[in-house]
């Protein structure tokens, strides 16, 4: 059935290296569709629409919603808010009703397709005619489903450049900081910090030890396996995830303070990095230094990947064009047709099964001893990074007799 009226979008969660790609490909295709009578977007996500903060896309040029393919962050800003109680939805709704919004496209993660599926079920129960459709954001690619989530292709570019200048850099200096760990966002799920596999190019290169927060760290086991390599390389680069837990299933470090909790109840991570640091000194007796990119790493559009760029502005092209044929409560997935060479087009998926969903690295992504990825994953992820890293030089080192005993 034909439904005219207004559209709304809206980011939320984190914003990434590619979730503006997403919004101007929904933006796009909305401008070819008549049933769309006007373009909103909300300012910092669901707080925008509560707050009645938006602005109209139609006066922004062509330019520049073109030019949000390549543009880093949330153009929209965003907004990590709850809807949490009945006066919260009354108002949602009444902006709704008098902005005569009838589409509603949301872009992120975890959180925000259940922000996206309560207002989908607000307007059914309310017998208010909206079509809410999703479109998937998050870094940490752990959204039930899809294949893969945009944004997680750049991060993990971004990471695996990183990484790997980091890995020179740690064997370069020879006497001193010749252990470096790394520590990459991520809360429950690992897909960030495997990722940093993508920077190994030959058997000796960083990363050496990747921790992700599937397996329980072992501390024993750590510094074992870490001593075994300082031994043979001289020195060592370790990936791990801020959301590294031990044995019991607690995080190894989180904020205990109130102020670092989110509305979604997640305390505020970081800090594995140094507890590392600090255990390999206590034991091992070297010396370590820690790197955490932080936010950086998510948002950075230097090391943007063609292909995540492209899978988020068709995501969002397809949100629309679901919504224009009458369906609503769902989000868009990726799906991967081939591996080699690598294709993928899109699905959807109800809103129910992705809200308040987690996908975690799955054990056949893991090695063996729970310290590294398995082939598996680099042929999972390597195509999403979009290409090649930049081409270095490695020197033979064909070193000349020595002459003096």
């Amino acid at each position: 059935m034909v439904l005219k009226g207004n559209a709304l979008f809206a980011q939320s969660g984190g914003p990434t290296a590619v979730i503006n790609s997403s919004i101007s490909g929904a933006i796009q295709e909305a401008a070819k569709h008549n049933e769309i009578t006007a373009m909103y977007g909300s300012i910092n996500g669901i707080l925008g629409v509560l707050n009645e903060n938006m602005i109209d896309l139609n006066k922004e040029s062509k330019r520049n919603i073109e030019l949000l393919r390549v543009t880093p962050s949330s153009a929209l800003g965003s907004s990590r808010h709850k809807l949490k109680n009945e006066e919260d939805f009354e108002k949602l709704l009444k902006v709704l009703q008098a902005h005569d919004i009838r589409y509603f496209f949301v872009a992120g993660g975890n959180d925000s397709m259940d922000t996206a599926n309560k207002v989908h079920k607000l307007a059914v129960s309310k017998k208010y005619e909206l079509r809410v459709m999703g479109l998937p954001k998050t870094v940490d690619n752990d959204l039930a489903v899809t294949d893969h989530c945009p944004g997680y292709g750049s991060v993990s570019r971004w990471l695996a450049m990183a990484v790997r200048d980091a890995g020179l850099d740690t064997e370069a200096i020879y006497t001193s900081d010749t252990i470096k760990v790394i520590e990459t966002m991520g809360r429950n799920a690992g897909w960030i910090t495997a990722s940093t596999a993508l920077a190994k190019q030959k058997e000796n290169d960083a990363p050496h030890i990747i921790l992700l927060p599937e397996i329980p760290f072992n501390q024993d086991k750590f510094l074992s396996a870490l001593d075994k390599i300082y031994k043979k390389l001289g020195y060592a680069v370790i990936t791990c995830c801020e959301g590294l837990k031990d044995e019991k299933g607690e995080y190894l470090t989180s904020s205990k303070r109130s102020i670092d909790t989110d509305k979604f109840g997640h305390k505020q991570l970081g800090g594995v990095g140094e507890t590392l640091v600090s255990i390999i000194a206590e034991n091992l007796k070297i010396k370590a230094r820690c790197d955490k990119p932080g936010t950086i790493q998510r948002v950075s559009g230097m090391a943007q990947s063609k292909v995540d760029q492209e899978e988020a502005f068709i995501s969002g092209a397809m949100a629309v064009k679901h919504g224009i044929e009458g369906k609503s409560g769902l989000m868009v997935t990726l799906v991967r047709d081939s591996e080699n060479p690598y294709k993928c087009s899109t699905g959807v998926s109800d809103l129910d099964n992705i809200a308040n969903k987690e996908r975690k690295v799955p054990a056949e992504f893991i090695s063996a001893d729970g310290m590294y990825v398995t082939e598996k994953f680099l042929k999972y992820a390597t195509p999403l990074i979009g290409g090649p890293l930049p081409e270095y030089a490695r020197l033979e080192k064909n070193f000349i007799p020595k002459k003096l005993k």
